[in-house]
C-alpha cells in the first residue's frame, strides 16, 4: 500500500512539477516575444521614415535632414527626388558594394553631422540601403531609411499619398534631373498629416 501511496505522490508531483516548468518556460516564451515586438516597433520607429513626413518636410523648407539616393550616377542624374545628393552604393555593376566600404563610408562620413541623414535605393523591397545601413552603423554612422524607394516614389505616387491628396500633388513635383540635387519648392499646401507622436 505504501508503495501504491508513494507511486501517486511522485506522479502527483512529477505532474505538478512538469506543469509549473511549462507554465514557467510558456511565459517566459511569451516575455520573450512581446519584447521582440516591442523591440520591433522601436527599430522600426527609429529607422524608418515616412516618405508622407519627408514630403511635408520637403514642402515646409525643413533642412534638417539630408536625402540620399544610393543608386547609379547614371539613374541619379536620369531623375532623382528633389534635394538628393547621389552616393551610388555601386560604382562599377559588376562589384558589390562590400567591395567599396571604404569609398561608401568615406562619402557618408564627409556629409554634415548635424543633420539626420536618410538613404533610399530603388523599390520597398530593395535591400541596398538596408545593407548600405548596417555598413555605415558597423562604422558609427547612423542613417535612417526610407520607407519606400525611387520606383513608389516616381511611379506610384498615389500608393503612399492620402487619397485627397491625389489630385492636390503630383510625382513631377519633387523630381529633378541632371547633376544637381535640385531645391524643393516651399508649398503653401494643407498638410494634413499632424505634427505629434501619430503624425505621418
Amino acid at each position: 500500500m505504501k508503495q501504491i501511496i508513494l507511486v501517486i505522490m511522485a506522479i502527483v508531483v512529477t505532474g505538478v512539477g512538469s506543469s509549473l516548468g511549462t507554465a514557467y518556460f510558456l511565459k517566459k516564451d511569451l516575455a520573450s516575444k512581446e519584447s521582440l515586438v516591442a523591440a520591433f516597433y522601436a527599430t522600426e520607429n527609429a529607422v524608418s521614415v515616412s516618405p508622407h513626413g519627408l514630403r511635408g518636410k520637403m514642402d515646409k523648407g525643413d533642412t534638417s535632414f539630408i536625402l540620399v539616393d544610393l543608386r547609379s550616377q547614371e539613374e541619379y542624374e536620369k531623375e532623382h527626388i528633389i534635394g538628393a545628393i547621389n552616393i551610388p552604393a555601386y560604382k562599377n555593376k559588376t562589384k558589390s558594394a562590400y567591395d567599396e566600404v571604404d569609398r561608401i563610408v568615406s562619402s557618408f562620413k564627409a556629409l554634415p553631422q548635424d543633420k539626420e541623414i536618410i538613404m533610399y535605393c530603388y523599390s520597398i523591397p530593395c535591400m541596398t540601403s538596408r545593407k548600405v545601413g548596417d555598413m555605415l552603423a558597423k562604422e558609427g554612422i547612423y542613417a535612417k531609411h526610407l520607407n519606400i524607394g525611387w520606383n513608389e516614389w516616381r511611379y506610384f505616387w498615389n500608393l503612399w499619398n492620402h487619397e485627397h491628396e491625389w489630385n492636390a500633388t503630383k510625382a513631377e513635383d519633387y523630381i529633378m534631373k541632371g547633376k544637381e540635387p535640385g531645391t524643393p519648392q516651399i508649398r503653401d499646401y494643407d498638410y494634413k498629416c499632424g505634427d505629434g507622436e501619430l503624425s505621418c
